[in-house]
């Protein structure tokens, strides 16, 4: 018997109001039996070079492959707090992968940056492990997760050290995602990248152009720690200058924190986020004969 709304959203609130972390708990509301993972996968040598694969029970041959990339200012997160994200895209017959990257003050940009190309190499290599024939390939990220998926997406240095291309994502999807933040003001975020002489080539807002794969940008009106007009608005204009196809859903009543936490499988009537960023990544799957090289 699925679980009726207000008691997922009365434990949310619980969630959001106490001093733990709200996302590891939000998972003891998912099934655990939508999805096969494949856990601990390593891209790398170092202990924060692993991710999680999320594959559908059925349809892997046939399924669109995302690499998401969590928020924490890149100075936090782990990817089994976002499992709840992987059940809902996995549930929907998306493949779906949640890599740790490096972050500070081990690193500072662009080691972050690296870890998420080397991530997104790694899952391009093994789509010939789970299909016949590699699917479309999307990235993803919410908050500074999807500041990384941005970069991977527009700025081509990235994914060129992996002998890759942003012409072979069929997409990227950004979730409260800072894409312009000169000058830089949050103290937290001076450190990690080359305050006070940040150049723009650091912003993915000035990597913006015609090339650039479709978006799908969304962010939470109220949000009072990235501005959703500065960041998401601002590229989508850019975006659309451009000719690139872009789609913007802007949510009222959430916040920088519940765009992502919606995604959760009994939360998911609150607004339909997985529900777009599904049929996003199945309209661009259609749409797009992902290239084999």
């Amino acid at each position: 018997m699925p679980m009726h709304p207000a008691k997922p959203l009365t434990i949310l609130l619980a969630l959001l109001s106490s001093a733990c972390s709200p996302l590891a708990p939000v998972n003891f509301l998912v099934p655990e039996d939508t999805y096969t993972l494949k856990a601990d996968q390593s891209y790398g040598e170092h202990g924060r070079q692993k991710l999680d694969v999320y594959l559908p029970l059925e349809g892997v041959a046939e399924a669109p492959v995302v690499v998401f990339f969590y928020g924490g200012t890149w100075r936090g997160g782990e990817r089994a707090d976002y499992a709840f994200v992987g059940e809902a895209l996995a549930s929907r017959g998306i493949i779906t992968v949640i890599p740790d990257y490096r972050i500070y003050p081990d690193v500072t940009y662009p080691a972050f940056l690296e870890d998420s190309a080397a991530a997104t190499a790694w899952v391009r290599a093994r789509q010939e492990t789970w299909q016949p024939e590699r699917q479309p390939l999307f990235v993803m990220g919410h908050s500074s997760g999807a500041y990384n998926a941005s970069m991977l997406a527009l700025d081509p240095r990235w994914l060129d050290e992996q002998d890759l291309d942003p012409q072979q994502l069929a997409g990227w999807i950004g979730l409260s995602g800072p894409y312009e933040f000169l000058p830089i003001i949050n103290p937290d975020v001076k450190p990690i990248f080359p305050y006070p002489n940040t150049p723009e080539e650091t912003q993915p807002y000035f990597h913006a152009g015609p090339e650039s794969p479709p978006a799908l940008l969304m962010a939470a009106t109220p949000d009072k720690l990235v501005d959703p007009d500065r960041n998401t608005g601002q590229l989508t204009e850019k975006l659309r200058e451009a000719g690139v196809s872009v789609e913007t859903h802007y949510y009222e009543s959430l916040n920088h924190l519940t765009i992502i936490v919606v995604m959760a499988q009994p939360l998911q009537w609150w607004e339909p986020v997985a529900a777009e960023v599904h049929d996003f990544i199945m309209r661009h799957s259609s749409a797009t004969s992902s290239p084999e090289s």
